[in-house]
Formats: C-alpha cells, structure tokens, sequence
C-alpha cells in the first residue's frame, strides 16, 4: 500500500497532508527517514509519524455528533478548549473530525479514523449537500432570498445557487432552511451577511440525506450500516 495511503488510513490526515509530511522529513519507515514519496508499506514495516507508530491495523469507526455550540471543531487546541475529539473521551480509537464546525455552530458533524471516507465526504467534486437552520433577526424580503438562492458574491468568489426555505417567522425574526453543497470558511454567515442580515443561530440539521435526528447537544452515536453505506457511496 502506498505510503500516503498507509497514512491517510490510519486516521492521521489526509493522502495530501501525509505527502507534505514526508517532504518534512517527519515520516520514518524501520527507522529511517523517509525521502521517497512513492513508498510502498508492506508488512512488517515500522511507519512513524513524528516519532508516533501508525498503526493501519485498528478498526475503522463512524460516528455522528451533535456538535455543541462553544466546542472547537479540531482533535486538539493550542489554546486550551474544548474540543470534539475531547467529548469523544471514553471512544478508544484515535478519530478526527470530517470537515468543521464554526465555534458559534452546532448540529451534525461526523467523526471517524478513515482518512479515505472522509475525503470523499469533504471533496467538492462530491457536491454533498449539507442543510443549516438558520435564525436571523427580522424578515428577510422575497427579493434577497431569490438573491440567496441565485448566488451572492462574497469577495471574489460567487456562492453556488443554494436551496432556500422558510420554515417559520414573526415580527421579530425568521427561521430558514439553508442547503448548500460548498464548504468556504463560514460560508453560510457569509452569504447572510451579503444581503444584510447576521445569522443569530446556526445549526446544521442534515448532511445529504443523513438526519441529526434526536441527538441532544455533545451526544454521539455510532452510525448504522445503512448511512455507512449511503455515505461511502455519495
């Protein structure tokens, strides 16, 4: 298997990370550093990443979460929060999360040690679809959703039309379903932003067509076989 491969699967990072850190030097295979990106793992080879073994031989785990809102979306933070991968204390398998949060955001994140299955998620040619609710304050008019739904500009870069619902309102705000198949730091804020109303609340409800369902903030499960396989096969 090739090197990058090995890595990616073993939950550490992705096939393109683990290939920048063999051009640092930070991969050693049976004690050598490894210089040779082409670098196929058999058996009985020893792999260390920064002095740590990779092991390919632990089961791969899936879960879902209902991120929290005021937990960082990261295995670890240099700062001291909670994160995660912290929640996920007593999970004995080394996980990471698929793709992020923002801190103020919660809802549906999934977790797993599967470098390959997380990039399929998170790679844009997949255009998976991920649904936000979304709360701002006052009501939006039906000219600057039409605008939402067509695309706004954010700096360079134009949104792709995205899937706009309103599911409730009253005088004072309005709650919508958002369905965008981007992933552009803070995108969804972003395009509120545009046309000039803040998100107050954010929550991410669905990814495709897997649910949140009745998870409660900070719990998680693992996922069944049959969204295993509709998200392997997205």
């Amino acid at each position: 298997m090739r090197i990058n491969k090995y890595i990616a699967n073993s939950g550490i990072t992705s096939r393109r990370k683990a290939d920048e850190l063999i051009k640092e030097g930070k991969v050693k295979v049976n004690g050598k550093v490894l210089s040779e990106p082409g670098y196929n793992v058999t058996e009985g080879d020893e792999v260390l990443i920064d002095g740590k073994t990779a092991c390919n031989e632990i089961g791969r785990v899936y879960y879902a979460m209902n991120k929290p809102l005021g937990v960082i979306t990261a295995v670890k933070d240099d700062r001291g929060r909670t994160t995660v991968v912290d929640i996920m204390s007593d999970v004995e398998e080394r996980v990471f999360p698929v793709g992020r949060l923002d801190y103020n955001t919660s809802g549906l994140l999934l977790l797993t040690n599967d470098g390959d299955f997380a990039n399929r998620i998170m790679h844009p040619s997949h255009k998976v679809g991920k649904t936000y609710r979304v709360r701002v304050a006052g009501n939006i008019s039906k000219m600057k959703i039409s605008m939402l739904r067509a695309g706004v500009r954010l700096g360079k870069f134009k949104t792709a039309p995205a899937k706009v619902d309103v599911v409730t309102w009253n005088r004072h705000s309005m709650l919508l379903e958002v369905t965008i198949c981007e992933g552009k730091n803070r995108q969804i804020r972003r395009m509120f932003e545009a046309v000039g109303y803040p998100v107050q609340e954010l929550e991410r409800i669905s990814i495709g067509n897997m649910k949140l369902g009745h998870l409660k903030p900070g719990q998680y499960r693992k996922l069944s076989k049959g969204e295993f396989e509709y998200l392997s096969n997205l």
